[in-house]
């Protein structure tokens, strides 16, 4: 289900270094102009969650989500976390002028 990259792992170490870990969230941001986007967040796994353990954290995603994303790989890059799935997420509406900020005059 999970890959976590070195790099990964190490920021996540860092981050908890002076607190207790907790359930990390994969979980589906709308994503605006740029569709829709895995992204991380702490949370408790429900029923509904499929939960793993990697690099000495714990992991959860919705069951249906992951049928959709056929796992992740969380990597880090200079603007933070980066979660991308296995299988692409479905794009919706483009830059249609939702903002403004990605199309062209």
């Amino acid at each position: 289900m999970l890959e976590l990259t070195e790099s990964a792992r190490k920021e996540l170490e860092a981050f908890f270094a002076d607190k207790e870990k907790g359930t990390i969230r994969i979980y589906l941001t709308p994503g605006g102009c740029g569709g829709p986007q895995l992204a991380l967040a702490l949370d408790a796994a429900t029923d509904q969650d499929q939960a793993e353990e990697q690099g000495g954290f714990t992991f959860c995603i919705n069951k249906e989500l992951l049928a959709k994303v056929q796992g992740v790989k969380i990597d880090l890059t200079y603007m933070g976390f980066v979660v991308e799935p296995a299988a692409p997420l479905p794009q919706s509406g483009g830059c249609g002028g939702c903002c403004g900020a990605c199309g062209s005059k």
